[in-house]
């Protein structure tokens, strides 16, 4: 895999550089909530605009329907991209993907400057299952440029046009982030450094089933909570109330349990939990008025939303001497006042370790700005859940696969 440097050392000086981002930041309304993705790409995008390349940024928002939808518009990602490399000259903004308004914007572009092309979601070529139709749009999308810099990993494990077909057609290097997420992703799975403790969080035992298979091999430890906990406990015979369950899942799971303690692998989960009777409201943050019971004591009325303090306190201990973290999915529903505090301990827990510390993406990288905490504090955010779940399950990774040679 060639990298940025490679690109940079051969001259890029008035040649038109795609660089396949990965702008998917939320929005509320035309306000971005969080802008990450954005900031990621930057060191990207400068160094090439710095080495006078012609500089053309395209992404993914959303799920649009294959057609042009206001909702899902790229605009305000460009207008913070703008922002964030300074400079004063802003960026320019195209209002399609490969017609007439990007194939005019590129072509007014100057040595040193910077254009967005609306949302690549916006063609069906795009994320196309038919081969010759990607191809096609992936062509028209090569016509705009001379070189391909893949630099959006959050979108490396899909087999989309922009991410697997277009750098098939032109000479193609990996970003300063990719390859940042690549080296991290191999110091979880090629170069680990013991105990290894991996936390498991989020709404669906199902999403992480292959990720825990390859884990119980590899981890010393695995904490889970979330949604996904009361999967488990349900598997231990445990009554769950009206939680998020899979019961469809809990062959699987107790089949996981039993490898973790025949392979040696300590398999936490919550000893209390915090239940309500409904589910709060995330949009006026109204109190919630939680209660705290044990993790084998939920009520069958009530809904475990978060784990309890003595879990926070048992997770917190779990990781105070590893050398390696990978954590992946909050704690609870974070989004809430009320059900913020595992998660929040969860993070401060991987800011106090001695060691490595990830946070998987996704939601978790969500909530580590949410709730305040100083990104510099943590060895590697990653900007794609997904993607990084995809490669410690072991998969090989088209965007990824696409960018060597």
């Amino acid at each position: 895999m060639k990298t940025i440097d490679e690109l940079l050392s051969e001259g890029v000086t008035g040649k038109r550089v795609f660089v396949r981002a990965d702008l998917n930041v939320p929005l509320d309304g035309t306000t971005i909530t969080d802008d990450g993705r954005i900031r990621a790409v930057v060191p990207t995008v400068k160094a090439l605009a710095d080495a006078g390349a012609r500089v053309i940024v395209a992404s993914h928002l959303g799920r649009p329907k294959g057609a042009p939808d206001p909702v899902f518009s790229l605009a305000p990602a460009a207008a913070r991209l703008g922002e964030l490399l300074g400079g004063g000259t802003g960026v320019a903004f195209a209002e399609d993907t490969v017609g007439t308004a990007a194939e005019s914007t590129v072509a007014g572009l100057a040595d040193g400057q910077v254009a967005v092309i609306e949302n690549l979601r916006f063609n069906a070529g795009e994320t196309s299952k038919d081969d010759a139709e990607r191809a096609a749009f992936a062509d028209r999308l090569a016509a705009l440029a001379d070189v391909y810099v893949g630099d959006g990993f959050g979108a490396v494990h899909r087999r989309h046009a922009s991410v697997c077909d277009l750098p098939k057609k032109l000479p193609h290097y990996a970003g300063y982030l990719i390859a940042t997420e690549v080296g991290v992703l191999k110091k979880l799975t090629d170069d680990v450094q013991r105990p290894y403790v991996v936390a498991l969080g989020g709404a669906k035992v199902s999403d992480k089933l292959a990720v825990i298979d390859q884990l119980l091999g590899k981890a010393d430890r695995l904490l889970i909570g979330g949604g996904m906990a009361y999967t488990f406990l349900k598997a231990k015979g445990h009554e769950v109330g009206i939680s998020l369950l899979q019961e469809d899942q809990i062959p699987a799971v107790k089949e996981y349990m039993e490898r973790a303690e025949k392979n040696g692998v300590e398999l936490v989960l919550p000893v209390d939990v915090l239940v309500s009777s409904e589910f709060p409201d995330l949009k006026t943050k109204a109190p919630a008025n939680p209660a705290t019971v044990a993790a084998d004591a939920i009520p069958a009325d009530q809904e475990g939303l978060d784990i309890g303090p003595e879990t926070r306190k048992l997770y917190a201990s779990k990781l105070a001497d590893a050398a390696t973290v990978f954590w992946n999915g909050p704690m609870g529903v974070f989004e809430h006042p009320d059900y913020a505090e595992g998660t929040k301990a969860v993070a401060q827990a991987l800011v106090d370790a001695p060691g490595f510390t990830v946070v998987g993406g996704g939601d978790s990288a969500a909530a580590v700005r949410t709730l305040g905490f100083d990104e510099n504090a943590f060895g590697h955010i990653s900007t794609g859940g997904g993607a990084s779940l995809e490669y410690l399950e072991g998969k090989t990774l088209p965007g990824l696969a696409a960018l060597e040679d």
